[in-house]
Formats: C-alpha cells, structure tokens, sequence
C-alpha cells in the first residue's frame, strides 16, 4: 500500500478506540502493552500507511522549520504580546510559527493539537483552553520527542515546560496593595479555571487573612468566561449586594474595567468609594476613566522564552531536563482607580 505521511497516531488511536499513549508505547515495543496489542496496532498502522515523525521528517529531508502556537485567542492583548515574543525569537533563528486558536473549547484544541502534529511541526507552544482537563492529546509530541512548552494556563501535572509567573505572588500583591490604601471589604472577580485563577484567588484569601479581614462567599464571583459580559455580571451582583464592597480584584483587566463602569453607572465614586484593581496591563486599561490599576503581566518576555526553550532543544542532541520557569517580575501599577493615598 502506498504510505500516507499525514496518518498520524490519532488516526490509529480512533480506527482502534484505544489511547494515543497506547497506540505511540505499541509502537515503541514498549513492556507495559500486551504482545497482543502491539501486534494489532503495528497492523494496522501498516494498512493505514503510517509513517513515523522521524522517518517523516528523513523522507522530506529535514524538519519543518515551524513552531506551532496553541492559543484560546488572538484577540486578547495579553495573547496578542504573547505571539509577537514567540515570532521574533523564532525568526532570528530562522523559523516560522503557525498560529491556532482554541476559542478556549477543549474539543478544538484536541483538533488543532492533531493539526499541528500532522504539519509536522518542530516544536509547540500552548496556552490551554479553559475547558481542558485532560491533555493527554498532547502525549503525541512527547513521545516523538518533538519539545512542548506550557505557557502561561499550564497544567498541574505534564511532565514538560512551563513558563508561568507566580500568580499566588501577583494575586497577593494586588489584594495587598487594596488594604493598603484603606480597603476592609475587598472581592474578587475570578474565572473558573485551573491552576492560573487558583493560584491568583489563594494569594487573595492569604492577604485577607494575614490582615484580619473578611472572607465571605458573596465576596468571590466565578465567571464561566473571561469577558467584558461576564465581569459585568459579577460587578452588578457585587456592587447590588446590601453590604458592598469598598474595593475588587479581578484576575483581568478587562473584568475590571467593567466593574469601574458598573460603579459609575449606579453612582458610585472611584477610587473614593470602590477601589478597582486588575490583572495584565492590557491597553484598555490606560483609555478607561479612571485609568484602572492593574498587575504588570510579562507576555512578549514569557513568549520569548517560551520559543527560546523550543530552539535550545531542537539544537541540542542532549535533551534538557525537564524544569519550570517562573517569572516573578510582576508589580502593582498604582493608577487612578485605585489611589486613594
């Protein structure tokens, strides 16, 4: 039969309804897959006309000089910052990046994460969906020792890269800086999303308490997006309570300049009566009246050694070992919206 070189594992996994990691260990002869199974996926990977990412690559002659870029969205400016590290590191190198977009849905981010495997890319870099929970669909990449690098909304445990800030630092600092200029009832606009708004809210709760300050649910708002739509939804249900709060974190900067508008809206004074802090430095912002406090958030940093990690191993015969890298360079801007000293 002739071979087919866009026949990836996935395909193999679906004909057969096994895992990916089953079908890439089957192939590798590895110990822990029956003799049965291994016989049954090697058959049909040969009917199919698979053809392994290396002996891929060989028959084309040398790799693809492309970086694969996963992200829920080119439209958040802290993503947009992102990509724009990843390319100029990767160009000066001489590669090119193909850009995708999860629109934070689990299912197209498996999708795209086979797309990416098929165009036979050098390496990936992926901020995950916020529905994703399991990331076995990226087993693919490690196991044909193609580098993966997590950036940013990474997973707990997948043994690979991972370029993060120390959002537990951030999320206290922001919360700090609130008690700071006289804040005793401070709420928190958050996202329901792994380890990123986890880590933001626990540095939250932690200042609070340190302080002696209130913890109250009616204080804590989840949104199923992160939204202008949804923070105003949280504003409005913060700023309707009977006892308010005097000041809001939220975990982005566009949550939060919708919680400035909502309190102009119902004629509540800024910073006088609500204390607004956000999360990113995204451009809004700066526009917003009053300009909106917020947490620097290092995107073009992050995205340039997300690439550079890529690079490095794609030229080293000896794989690095596996390690985190935590950026903890972020700090309060003190603008408008939140200096009442």
């Amino acid at each position: 039969m002739e071979e087919n070189k866009d026949v990836t594992i996935y395909d193999i996994a679906e004909r057969l309804n096994l895992a990916t990691s089953t079908i890439s260990r089957a192939l590798k002869d590895h110990p822990t897959i029956s003799e049965k199974t291994i016989k049954k996926v090697k058959k049909t990977a040969e009917e199919m006309g698979y053809v392994p990412n290396t002996l891929a690559a060989g028959l084309r002659g040398n790799k693809t000089n492309t970086i694969g870029v996963l992200i829920p969205t080119v439209t958040q400016p802290f993503l947009s910052s992102l990509i724009s590290g990843i390319e100029i590191t990767a160009q000066k190198s001489g590669y090119y990046v193909i850009i995708m977009q999860s629109h934070d849905s689990y299912e197209e981010e498996v999708s795209m994460a086979k797309s990416l495997y098929s165009s036979r890319v050098s390496g990936i870099i992926c901020s995950l969906a916020m529905q994703t929970l399991d990331t076995s669909h990226f087993d693919q990449f490690v196991s044909n020792n193609i580098p993966l690098v997590f950036v940013d909304r990474v997973p707990k445990n997948f043994n690979t890269f991972r370029v993060v800030i120390d959002n537990y630092a951030a999320g206290y600092k922001a919360t700090k800086h609130l008690i700071d200029q006289g804040c005793t009832r401070i709420a928190h606009i958050t996202a329901e999303f792994g380890n990123l708004y986890n880590e933001r809210k626990r540095g939250y709760l932690d200042a609070l308490k340190e302080h002696d300050l209130p913890i109250e649910d009616e204080l804590i708002v989840n949104l199923s997006a992160v939204t202008y739509e949804e923070g105003e939804r949280a504003s409005n249900q913060l700023l309707g309570l009977a006892s308010r709060p005097d000041g809001i974190f939220s975990s982005g900067d566009i949550m939060g300049v919708s919680a400035v508008q909502c309190a102009k809206k119902r004629g509540i004074k800024v910073p006088e009566e609500l204390a607004v802090i956000g999360f990113n430095n995204d451009p809004i912002s700066q526009i917003i009246d009053p300009n909106l406090s917020t947490i620097t958030h290092p995107a073009a940093k992050m995205g340039e050694m997300s690439a550079e990690i890529i690079l490095k191993n794609l030229k080293s015969l000896k794989k690095d070992e596996v390690k985190e890298i935590t950026f903890l360079n972020t700090e309060v801007l003190v603008r408008e919206s939140s200096r009442r000293k």
